[in-house]
């Protein structure tokens, strides 16, 4: 939070570190992809895993970094930012992409990620009503963090199998990726510090308590990335991209991010049960949308934004009514 006689900065410091976080985030994936490419790495790879990561940056910058800060509202940025993410990327992200152009699935791409996100957001529940990621966050931490690499492991397994799929693509000057790497890193860190301080610093002075500002505000902010790259993807009519991006990013997010950031502090997922189920409910509810027709219609698309719509005033105002 900012020093007393410097709130009046936390609103321009939030954009300041949203923009931080989309540009850092959008030039460390260009620059990770045409590095990869030029190191040979398969396509598949280079889709889901590097691209996944990417656009997952923020979450992890702000979760694992709030974290590891240990401040008395850590727990409540790490755990509401990436429940808000995933949230948004399903509901926000994909609403915006259909929107954009209907989106069009592979079969192919259903059947291999639409149940890995399933099992890794049921384990999450399961994880928090047994308190695996409180009491128990270390032992939470360390099986969520084997589940991320066996996820990895299973890729790169199928990236194997799918070599022959792999495209070439036009890499430019091998240093000039890498400082776009090392400016990419450097925004997001920037940036998710100055969300974390800006975001915690807001909440106090409108009396809201933070993990609803990190499901809202801040949840949002790191879900640009996803935004930008799956809306582009639509519009370029690259729909395994657009959705593949999604789906990959919500499984960073629940494995490998919530995992790190419960290796440091418990996350208080029990009292925030009622947003595990949520977000459960929310992937049961996208996936007949991806396997009926295997198209996001513009219809569905705006359907989903009605829900995210409703989500926001649960956040603000309905959990009020209920707990």
């Amino acid at each position: 939070m900012f020093p007393v006689g410097l709130e009046i900065i936390a609103i321009p410091a939030f954009i300041l570190g949203i923009i931080l976080l989309y540009k850092g985030s959008d030039i460390l994936v260009d620059g990770t992809v045409k590095i990869a490419v030029q190191l040979g790495i398969s396509a598949l790879i280079i889709s889901v895993l590097l691209v996944g990561f990417g656009t997952s940056a923020p979450e992890f910058a702000i979760s694992v970094g709030a974290a590891a800060q240990n401040n008395p509202n850590s727990a409540d940025i790490s755990l509401g930012n990436i429940v808000g993410s995933c949230v948004a990327n399903l509901l926000l992200v994909l609403g915006i992409s259909a929107i954009v152009r209907p989106i069009k699935i592979k079969k192919g791409v259903i059947k291999r990620e639409v149940p890995i996100l399933l099992i890794a957001t049921l384990i999450l529940l399961v994880f928090s009503y047994f308190s695996l990621l409180d009491d128990y966050h270390i032992y939470g931490g360390i099986l969520f963090l084997i589940f991320f690499t066996l996820f990895i492991w299973f890729f790169i397994y199928c990236a194997k199998k799918e070599r022959d799929l792999q495209k070439k693509y036009e890499t430019g000057d091998r240093r000039k990726n890498l400082l776009f790497i090392i400016l990419g890193i450097a925004g997001v860190v920037i940036g998710a510090w100055l969300l974390i301080e800006s975001s915690t610093t807001i909440a106090c002075l409108l009396g809201v308590p933070t993990f609803f500002i990190a499901l809202s505000m801040v949840a949002i902010g790191t879900s640009l990335p996803e935004l930008v790259v799956s809306a582009m993807a639509a519009y370029k009519n690259e729909s395994d991209v657009a959705v593949g991006n999604v789906l990959g990013s919500n499984v960073f997010n629940i494995l490998l991010i919530l995992g790190a950031a419960a290796l440091f502090i418990p996350l208080g997922a029990v009292a925030s049960f009622d947003h595990m189920i949520i977000l459960l409910g929310v992937t049961v509810i996208i996936v007949p949308i991806l396997y009926t027709g295997h198209t996001i219609s513009r219809v569905e698309g705006v359907g989903m934004l009605v829900l995210y719509s409703v989500f926001i005033w649960y956040i603000f105002f309905g959990r009020a009514m209920f707990f």
